[in-house]
């Protein structure tokens, strides 16, 4: 419970897919791997770094997850660096898991301050070459990506937005990927990253009918490879660590959106590492 009456953090998807025992490090290196010599900060990929952050900087963070036991490391941590923190169950594949989700934050931690969308999935990654045209994809994936990328943006937006809209301020952030600037191929490997173009285009409608309110939006367009525990121990991470994204100053970079004056608001920001090429 949010006694203390702290401002609140809401972070969708607060563990990361490549963490120690996500599915992505599953698929890749066949099993857990062990992240005792890393930093607590990149343990639990972007998520878990803002979550840390906005706990450190004295809000109450909401962890939201499919199932909770994937966040208690993370909670763990998060009230050991003495920050206040909860996990709340939520499928943005269900309607009603979403609002049941958020009617249990308003009650037990209140209306939300902010709200960080960094939902993702692994959909598509693990279909073979000769799989990769769109001839082949099956209905399923798309369905899954469009429940993380269209519909789930658009419903958690509404459970929030009222109440900001009322108090006059709070902030959206939408984590994307550079697929989000225009459709590119699904290469072998990657996920179905179709439809992150409409939650880019969700944040520019949002950013254009909530403004005036005085509800900052924004879409990070998060440009390369993040460091996680499931991705350093990819060969590409170890022979070029100057590609890898910290999570840590992905983090800075979202509570920096947050606090940013009214006057000089930054709806679109992208991160990439300086040895890389921005894609655009």
């Amino acid at each position: 419970m949010n006694t203390n009456g702290k401002p609140v953090a809401v972070v969708i998807g607060a563990t990361s897919k490549w963490q120690a025992d996500g599915r992505n490090t599953h698929l890749v290196h066949g099993g857990d791997i062990d992240d005792s010599d890393l930093p607590v900060g990149v343990r639990w990929g972007v998520g878990g770094a803002i979550s840390q952050k906005f706990a450190q900087e004295g809000f109450y963070t909401v962890l939201t997850t499919r199932n909770a036991a994937n966040a208690e490391p993370l909670n763990a941590a998060i009230r050991e660096q003495g920050g206040d923190s909860a996990i709340v169950e939520l499928d943005l594949a269900h309607r009603d898991s979403i609002s049941n989700a958020f009617a249990r934050i308003r009650e037990e931690a209140g209306d939300p301050d902010v709200l960080v969308y960094n939902a993702g999935y692994l959909e598509g990654r693990d279909l073979p070459p000769e799989m990769e045209l769109l001839e082949h994809m099956p209905f399923e994936m798309l369905e899954t990506a469009q429940h993380i990328s269209v519909s789930g943006p658009f419903l958690v937006a509404q459970e929030v937005l009222p109440a900001m809209r009322e108090r006059g301020e709070g902030s959206i952030l939408f984590s994307n990927n550079a697929a989000g600037l225009r459709g590119r191929k699904r290469y072998t490997g990657q996920s179905l990253y179709y439809p992150r173009v409409m939650m880019r285009t969700l944040a520019q409608a949002l950013t254009e009918e909530y403004s005036e309110h005085g509800i900052h939006v924004a879409n990070v367009v998060i440009d390369g490879t993040i460091d996680s525990p499931g991705t350093r121990a990819m060969p590409r991470a170890q022979q070029h660590p100057e590609l890898i994204i910290n999570p840590v100053a992905i983090a800075d970079a979202f509570y920096y959106l947050h606090t940013q004056d009214k006057s000089c608001w930054t709806h679109e920001l992208q991160l990439t590492p300086y040895a890389s090429k921005p894609s655009f």
